[in-house]
């Protein structure tokens, strides 16, 4: 190899007849041209792996100026490439270049023909419809679809958070939600609904939005046919609807729960705590839906769901669409054990119940546990007699 000098640039020459093979195990590796002392100073330091420059918002670090420069636009909310074909725009070529093949097709998913900007995006979309999750973690065995949600779930173990925000003392454990919660300081939603103008902090709030206008339902249950706009609501209706395992423990009162966020909501049982504060008043709740109801009570805040048969008032969309059903007398809940069909999921898992042999409620005192909370109550207040507990 042969560096030469003409005045200011460098030009890097491959002699053919070299005898120097060992250093380039590829002939057909194809080679850069350098001609400035900065390109080969970037050239250099993209080998070397040197980051040398760092974003002063966020801290994180690249290796070229021009990578830097495209990052930045991420706070700064400037989109210099914009699609000639939809509203959307970008802060690089690339980004356009990729968005591109989301208009002409050319990575489509076969399964439910969503279309992506690389054959990479494709790749890893095509594990939520096999459930494929090829990375997991050793300390918890939890798998995953990318190798990069490993990697960021591994900090929930090591308790790293190496993304400070520089405006608040917050800290995250992912870049992304560094990015996104520098919003709620900027107030910026610089992603628009071109059908009613709604704007979103996130873009992936507003692909979920979108889904609202198009009525697309792209997540199927294998089980019940029933379909779901967000693969998250998917999963969350296949453990809270089609698996019995309960893995989360109530550390109060042994209560068995599907989630772990099941749990925590559940100990506010025990431990009275009050998350949900009234933004006029004093007032705290224990439940959101209470908040709400506080609100359209005594501030006349939000608005109430009205049945159109009967005028009934709700709070909660759940239980407005649930009354509705009942007006119908449409039960789309279906035992996979028997022909019986519910209005509500809830009134479907009460019911598996009697198919299965879990005991999903514990006693606190003792190892007996029971399937239906009512018994275990019950049982809750003679083993505490029995034990001495009188207060309890």
């Amino acid at each position: 190899m042969i560096f030469t000098r003409t005045g200011n640039s460098f030009e890097v020459k491959i002699e053919a007849n070299s005898s120097d093979t060992t250093e380039y195990e590829h002939d057909d590796k194809p080679r850069t041209n350098i001609h400035t002392k900065r390109s080969l100073k970037d050239h250099k330091s993209t080998n070397d792996g040197e980051k040398q420059y760092r974003c002063t918002v966020c801290d994180k670090r690249f290796t070229r100026k021009q990578y830097l420069t495209v990052h930045s636009r991420r706070h700064t909310g400037e989109h210099l490439y914009s699609c000639s074909q939809c509203e959307k725009s970008f802060s690089s070529p690339s980004g356009l270049h990729g968005h591109k093949n989301i208009h002409t097709g050319k990575y489509k998913c076969t399964e439910c023909g969503k279309c992506f900007k690389s054959s990479n995006a494709l790749a890893v979309h095509m594990r939520s419809h096999s459930g494929q999750k090829p990375f997991e973690c050793t300390v918890c065995s939890k798998r995953f679809t990318l190798a990069s949600n490993l990697v960021s779930h591994s900090r929930i173990h090591s308790g790293e958070k190496p993304y400070k925000c520089h405006m608040c003392d917050k800290a995250f454990s992912v870049s992304g939600h560094l990015n996104a919660h520098m919003r709620v300081h900027t107030g910026e939603k610089p992603y628009k609904c071109h059908m009613c103008d709604k704007a979103f902090s996130q873009s992936g709030h507003l692909n979920n939005h979108m889904r609202v206008h198009t009525g697309e339902k792209p997540y199927k249950c294998s089980l019940c046919n029933k379909s779901f706009s967000m693969s998250c609501n998917l999963q969350t209706h296949m453990r809270g609807v089609h698996s019995n395992r309960r893995p989360y423990q109530c550390p109060y009162c042994g209560k068995m729960f599907k989630t772990n966020r099941e749990v925590r909501i559940h100990v506010r049982v025990h431990t009275g705590a009050k998350p949900h504060s009234c933004r006029h008043c004093s007032e705290r709740f224990v439940w959101l839906v209470q908040l709400k109801r506080h609100l359209l009570e005594s501030h006349n805040e939000g608005t109430w769901l009205t049945c159109h048969i009967c005028q009934k008032k709700f709070i909660h969309s759940g239980h407005f669409k649930t009354h509705i059903l009942r007006h119908e007398g449409v039960k789309p809940y279906v035992c996979s054990e028997c022909p019986k069909r519910f209005y509500t999921s809830s009134n479907l898992k009460r019911h598996q119940l009697v198919h299965s042999d879990i005991r999903g409620f514990g006693c606190g005192l003792c190892a007996k546990s029971f399937k239906y909370k009512q018994y275990v109550v019950i049982h809750f207040k003679r083993c505490a007699s029995r034990l001495g507990f009188s207060d309890m």
